[in-house]
């Protein structure tokens, strides 16, 4: 092989690599996103579906840490759905650093207004602290630590849409 032919392999093996990443960090940015969306929806196929089987839920107190699907489900539906009416998630500040083509730390700030089932208005600010990893060509969360900063009642708030439904 010539050395111009080794420098434009070269090149493209980079190419690709760089490519490979654009396309990982969109996939990491659905996972946070599909994270909220789906605890916000109760849409529980989406929510799961961004976990690995063996996956860590570092949630901490109040509330406790949870391990693998079955314990992802034991916290969504046994624990913090019967804790909250509703919630809406927001997420920002996401940073994602690859340690190699299938592993990757992120952490993103979220804030959180939700209502208790007696409608008490809460706000919560949290950094997540994510591990990801791709396996069979998959990305999913391998761990999220949650890292609390508050978590507070807002008296005489109301979470109401403008049209009152």
């Amino acid at each position: 092989m010539s050395s111009e032919t080794e420098a434009l392999a070269a090149k493209v093996e980079g190419l690709l690599a760089r490519v490979d990443e654009l396309e990982s960090r969109a996939a990491l940015r659905d996972l946070v996103s599909d994270y909220c969306i789906g605890f916000d929806r109760h849409d529980w196929d989406r929510f799961i579906a961004i976990w690995h089987e063996d996956a860590v839920w570092a949630i901490g107190e109040p509330f406790g840490d949870f391990v693998g699907h079955e314990g992802i489900r034991e916290a969504v539906f046994e624990v913090l759905y019967p804790a909250w009416r509703e919630t809406n998630h927001l997420t920002t500040n996401l940073r994602i650093a690859f340690s190699d083509a299938d592993h990757a730390v992120a952490s993103c700030d979220v804030d959180c207004m939700g209502a208790s089932p007696d409608g008490v208005v809460q706000m919560v600010g949290a950094t997540y602290k994510d591990t990801f990893e791709r396996r069979q060509g998959v990305w999913k969360i391998a761990r999220r630590d949650v890292q609390m900063h508050y978590f507070n009642p807002i008296p005489g708030a109301e979470m109401t849409s403008p049209q009152g439904n």
